[in-house]
């Protein structure tokens, strides 16, 4: 199968993340404007659908690592490769030959239980948002719910930002690109952050999220640690529908990002 070959496009320069702006990324020391982590994964998610259907978006386990950035405007080159019975691996790279990112997907026979932490309840109430602190960080300690019926409208942006041309997102199917957004949204409701960066997202597909249904997205910080001199948090996050795991996602970032190293003198 030949590689998908999509132009990355940096929809976020006006986001509250300036590491989506060209400005803020340099000082950073990034080339340039960073593609968001969610678009790439969106990007990496059309061989899947084009050559699996709907089978592992309702029934998987996904692991997502973003390694180097994507910068508007690169050519990708994603490869999909069946690497076991039921399992594939999706590769991204850039123009110069770099890898990007990967995406491991299993369609098992059955799938792990729900995680516990499903059944913990979101808080009762939604705190003012703050800008994100080590300290402010209360380890578990359920946020706030978020209450979310995704619409043709919003499935259509998120698809057409991809131009993601697969007949199963006309038909009312909840795009990946959508559904990592929301994992996204439930850091951002809670905290302010300036500059931060995804960096992976290990995802259980229980049953495929339709345009009108009724979710409730809860969510946990789990862990935060520093390494390198970044800081960094996970949370575990379920998208409940009807009462019920629908998706779950373990969802990792830097949340303070290391200074550009001085130059040497």
């Amino acid at each position: 199968m030949a590689p998908y070959r999509p132009t990355a496009i940096n929809h976020s320069h006006a986001s509250e993340n300036r590491i989506h702006s060209d400005d803020v990324a340099r000082a950073y020391g990034f080339t340039g404007a960073l593609v968001p982590g969610v678009a790439v994964f969106g990007y990496m998610t059309h061989p899947l659908t084009n050559e699996l259907g709907l089978d592992w978006l309702g029934h998987s386990r996904v692991a997502l690592r973003l390694l180097k950035p994507a910068y508007h405007g690169d050519r990708l080159s994603i490869p999909l490769t069946q690497t076991g019975d039921r399992t594939y691996r999706v590769e991204c790279f850039n123009p110069a030959d770099a890898l990007l990112a990967t995406v491991d997907v299993e369609v098992p026979l059955a799938l792990p239980e729900v995680d516990a932490r499903a059944r913990i309840e979101a808080a009762s109430t939604k705190p003012p948002r703050v800008e994100i602190r080590w300290d402010r960080i209360d380890v578990d300690v359920p946020f706030a719910a978020a209450h979310w019926t995704p619409t043709v409208e919003e499935n259509a942006r998120y698809t057409r930002e991809l131009s993601d041309d697969l007949p199963v997102y006309r038909d009312g199917v909840v795009h990946p690109h959508l559904i990592q957004h929301w994992c996204n949204q439930m850091l951002v409701r809670r905290f302010m952050l300036p500059a931060w960066i995804h960096v992976g997202t290990e995802m259980t597909f229980r049953r495929v999220l339709k345009v009108g249904d009724a979710i409730e997205v809860r969510a946990i910080p789990i862990e935060k640690w520093e390494r390198k001199g970044h800081e960094f948090i996970k949370l575990y996050q379920v998208f409940l529908v009807d009462g019920g795991a629908a998706v779950e996602a373990f969802h990792t970032a830097i949340f303070k990002v290391a200074p550009k190293a001085a130059p040497s003198a």
